[in-house]
């Protein structure tokens, strides 16, 4: 997975494209009937139910178009929220207020659908041990906040990318000549430039998974589109040699059924690619 700092990387990226996308040369309407030195306050209010996301965010966006805009938190991420929550009120220049209005609703309406999503599947998956994790499924150009409220939803963060993880798929061992030839292949690319990221197979069978297990150095194998009754042969055949991840399909009506299979984590892109924007707005108060 990526460090830290390169996730905080990713975040500013986002924050300047959006303000270079959405302001410009200037929030003419703004600058043009609100007064420079006027002040003003506004409210986040919630219009939905669910799992609120993207707070912390929305605080480094008021940060990034002024920082003297002031924020009052009443509710965190990843707690519930109904009809009529206040979860913050920012106050400071009326004219960064609306300049900043439009993306931090966005970011959070987007991030607090995913959260309840999340939270939804991981509800489902309580009193088992596995773990629910997104995919590279995600809107392209803001890919970490999507991630982010995944882990604010209660799931877990698949690799971020294409340069933290090794992945290796139905067409990679296709191309490659076969499971072998693709494993050590790719064992060998990373011995020789010294990376050292953690390296996942897709099966597409039983058989698959035994030439994986026979190759070894796996971190993780993904059981692709294994009915049940298969995914918990796999399970056994791979008992403690490396980890199990599902993936697939999956949805509601399946996912606890996969995870009573024993697997230590399911995949869903649903997480990210299916999801309705929460209902927010920000409403000026005197």
């Amino acid at each position: 997975m990526i460090s830290q700092e390169q996730f905080d990387a990713e975040l500013k990226i986002i924050i300047t494209n959006a303000i270079r996308e959405d302001i410009g040369e200037g929030d003419h309407t703004s600058l043009s009937c609100i007064p420079s030195e006027a002040k003003g306050k506004a409210k986040l209010l919630v219009k939905d139910k669910g799992i609120i996301a993207g707070v912390e965010f929305a605080k480094m966006i008021f940060k990034a178009i002024d920082a003297n805009l002031e924020v009052e938190t009443f509710i965190n991420d990843g707690e519930k929220v109904q009809l009529g929550d206040i979860v913050f009120y920012v106050s400071g220049s009326s004219q960064s207020i609306l300049q900043a209005e439009r993306f931090v609703l966005n970011s959070m309406q987007r991030m607090s659908a995913i959260a309840t999503k999340t939270r939804f599947f991981a509800d489902l998956l309580e009193g088992t041990k596995t773990k629910v994790l997104d995919t590279r499924k995600t809107t392209p150009g803001i890919r970490a906040i999507e991630k982010w409220a995944v882990k604010i939803g209660g799931g877990e963060n698949h690799r971020f990318a294409l340069y933290d993880m090794v992945m290796i798929k139905d067409n990679h061992i296709d191309f490659a000549g076969g499971i072998t030839a693709a494993i050590n292949k790719t064992k060998n690319y990373l011995a020789a430039k010294n990376i050292d990221i953690k390296i996942i197979v897709e099966a597409r069978n039983l058989e698959e998974i035994q030439e994986i297990l026979d190759c070894g150095g796996v971190y993780r194998i993904l059981i692709d589109n294994f009915n049940y009754e298969d995914t918990c042969k796999a399970v056994a055949l791979i008992g403690d040699k490396c980890f199990t991840e599902s993936s697939g399909g999956i949805n509601e009506e399946t996912i606890r059924k996969y995870a009573d299979c024993g697997v230590d984590f399911i995949s869903s892109g649903a997480l990210t690619h299916s999801v309705y924007n929460m209902d927010l707005s920000l409403k000026a108060v005197d």
